[in-house]
């Protein structure tokens, strides 16, 4: 098996970096246009057109947040790459049909379907983590990381094209196709090697918290997955109005805004491979307190620049710490939890991450009603500092980061 291994983990690091490079882009894609879809749907209110673009966006990070674990507790039972078939062919329908809808909900219903078949991500993390030797999983989690974060920055500008050149509608269906293409990916190029796990043998293991050497270290873990994916979520909401009070209503603020939107994601696409590979030679520990250090060093002046270039440097700094932060979360994840629950363990990623997205952009919404924009970025940078102060004083492992070396 370990032969097998040797000879199967490129390729399919190769054929999932492209499959959560398409999956990430399609996503993507139609993010910024939910809104105007709503309001195509209907005649609402200001406060309606609100109140129904906000449930659009969240029910499907709700829904993610509540069945990922059972899809987790699958994919241990049959594999991860028939998960990765099940939610790239769900989802290519889905989305797909959207593009039919003739009222507001529909189109909740759909985004609430979408949630269900949610996962391709996280499952192509799982199969690669059991699948790489353990010596390279920082290093190929670190690649795997750019290829979603790629689709994500070119999704909308490629959603915004389609738009221009045929309709808001049409983005959708072509956003199915693309789906439909990484499902024939993934079913002929990526090899599994798997044991399946009986359900009665689950159920009699219990839960999968009791079946890892430190439950208190997995929860911690999931708890910072969540809060770092809120850090980032928190600034969406605000982004582009900051952008616009610092260029004092004048010039081309959508561009800029647009580009400010897109620094952090490049900069983690150039950092998480040699991040990755750096935890791999001198231990994860290191890289985690390095993203969070960091991190709570680039937010805080956020909230007090002047220039809208120099929000975009510590912006494009903020790509660095995500591009630490939430590899080596994965990597300790899948270190410190047995070779059977990778899915399982995964999977609470993934949901932890959900509810990360749905609160992060509540509260910037929140803070910023009270605090002003600034507010927003000070928030973030507190919340990241007690999330790493919890880390300190929960996980012996991190408190001892400068002896250790990588497992």
């Amino acid at each position: 098996m370990g032969t097998r291994k040797s000879e199967h983990w490129r390729r399919n690091l190769a054929v999932l970096w492209l499959g959560t490079f398409i999956a990430g882009m399609g996503f993507s894609e139609i993010m910024p246009f939910l809104s105007l879809y709503v309001d195509d749907l209907g005649t609402f209110t200001k406060g309606q057109l609100t109140m129904y673009s906000g449930a659009t966006y969240a029910a499907t990070f709700l829904v993610i947040a509540l069945v990922s674990p059972l899809w987790g507790k699958l994919a241990d039972r049959k594999g991860r790459k028939l998960m990765l078939l099940r939610s790239s062919m769900g989802m290519a329908i889905v989305i797909g049909l959207m593009g039919f809808v003739t009222n507001i909900w529909q189109l909740i219903g759909l985004r609430f379907l979408q949630g269900f078949f949610a996962g391709y991500i996280p499952n192509a993390s799982a199969l690669i983590a059991a699948e790489t030797p353990p010596e390279k999983s920082g290093n190929a989690l670190g690649i795997l990381t750019t290829g979603y974060v790629s689709g994500n920055l070119i999704g909308p500008v490629l959603g915004g094209i389609l738009a221009q050149v045929f309709s808001i509608r049409w983005t959708f269906l072509l956003t199915g196709i693309f789906l439909i293409i990484v499902f024939f990916l993934s079913a002929t190029l990526v090899h599994e090697h798997f044991t399946p796990i009986t359900k009665e043998k689950q159920a009699q293991a219990g839960s999968f918290l009791k079946q890892v050497e430190n439950p208190t270290l997995i929860i911690v873990l999931l708890v910072s997955t969540m809060i770092i994916q809120m850090g980032n979520n928190s600034i969406t909401p605000i982004i582009s109005l900051y952008v616009k009070q610092l260029m004092n209503n004048t010039g081309p603020i959508t561009l800029v805004a647009g580009i400010i939107a897109a620094l952090p994601g490049l900069s983690t696409l150039l950092a998480a491979p040699k991040l990755g590979e750096y935890g791999d030679r001198r231990g994860t520990q290191r890289v985690l307190v390095f993203g969070y250090v960091f991190a709570v060093l680039m937010y805080f002046p956020q909230g007090f620049v002047s220039s809208v270039w120099l929000l975009g440097v510590f912006r494009f700094m903020i790509g660095v710490s995500d591009g630490a932060l939430f590899p080596a979360v994965q990597t300790m994840l899948t270190k410190n939890s047995p070779h059977s629950l990778t899915g399982t363990v995964f999977s609470w990623n993934q949901s932890f991450q959900a509810l990360g997205s749905m609160f992060g952009a509540m509260l910037g919404g929140l803070v910023a009603n009270w605090f002003n924009y600034n507010g927003v970025f000070t928030f973030t940078a507190i919340t990241l500092l007690l999330n790493f102060l919890l880390l300190w004083w929960l996980v012996p492992d991190i408190r001892h980061w400068r002896s250790q070396q990588a497992n």
